[in-house]
């Protein structure tokens, strides 16, 4: 299978399966990971998602342009895809563990994800002008994330970076040895997960869109249901008990 599924816990682990070709895209990969995230949004026992690729060689090399051109389908327009996540705010957490390399569409799925943990070995970039192509979704994210002198450094010199400068610009959270970094990833996706659920969506809504400009009236209303909700009381009162809160997401 070129994408596999494993629930740690609270946690659930979305593995891309095609270490023989760098774990590149097809359509079928990209529909399961779709299909994964569609059904871990409708699951309360799913806390955080951890996005991964199998092996220590790469993480992700972007699209599988090689089976796209020997005639397969680029995208799967019947089922769920990247989109899920790419295109708009998915609520809950979803922490990238790259073992590897991430270039190119590799590096953009990285981008479009909350937080990453990667291994000290790995390399970064958008190399995609150098093949007289243009990184649409890492164009358009970079920006948002890091200041634009340093965003178009990276895109339009298309070169290569370490984990050092990726974790220097701010663009993940942890850089640690290869054989650490899906436990390290699972570790940092289940402390999320320990708190409530109601208040980590909006809390991320707010930030997401927040860094795309948002007003305060905006943020205000968005967050409001979370000062009401079952939730916040349930909260309250287990500090007052000093106990572990039992969430339920309303």
């Amino acid at each position: 299978m070129s994408v596999l599924i494993d629930q740690r816990d609270a946690v659930l682990v979305i593995t891309i399966n095609r270490p023989e070709v760098r774990n590149a895209l097809d359509a079928e990969t990209m529909a399961g990971i779709g299909e994964a995230l569609v059904a871990a949004e409708a699951d309360d026992s799913v806390g955080a998602v951890v996005l991964t690729g199998a092996g220590d060689r790469s993480f992700c090399a972007g699209m599988d342009l090689r089976a796209f051109a020997a005639g397969g389908q680029m995208v799967d327009k019947s089922r769920p895809g990247l989109e899920v996540f790419t295109d708009r705010v998915y609520p809950k957490p979803i922490i990238c563990a790259a073992g590897g390399a991430a270039v190119a569409g590799g590096f953009e799925l990285l981008l479009a994800c909350d937080l990453a943990v990667v291994a000290d070995h790995a390399k970064f970039g958008l190399p995609e002008v150098k093949r007289g192509l243009v990184a649409a979704g890492g164009g358009t994210r970079l920006p948002r994330r890091i200041p634009l002198a340093l965003a178009l450094e990276l895109g339009l010199t298309g070169e290569i970076v370490s984990a050092q400068r990726v974790l220097e610009l701010g663009l993940v959270n942890r850089v640690v040895p290869g054989t650490e970094v899906l436990d390290e990833a699972i570790a940092l996706a289940a402390t999320i997960a320990e708190n409530g659920p109601l208040a980590l969506r909006i809390t991320k809504q707010l930030m997401v869109t927040e860094a795309a400009g948002m007003s305060a009236a905006q943020i205000a209303e968005a967050s409001a249901p979370a000062f009401i909700s079952a939730d916040a009381k349930e909260g309250a009162v287990a500090f007052a008990e000093k106990r572990k809160p039992r969430w339920t997401g309303k």
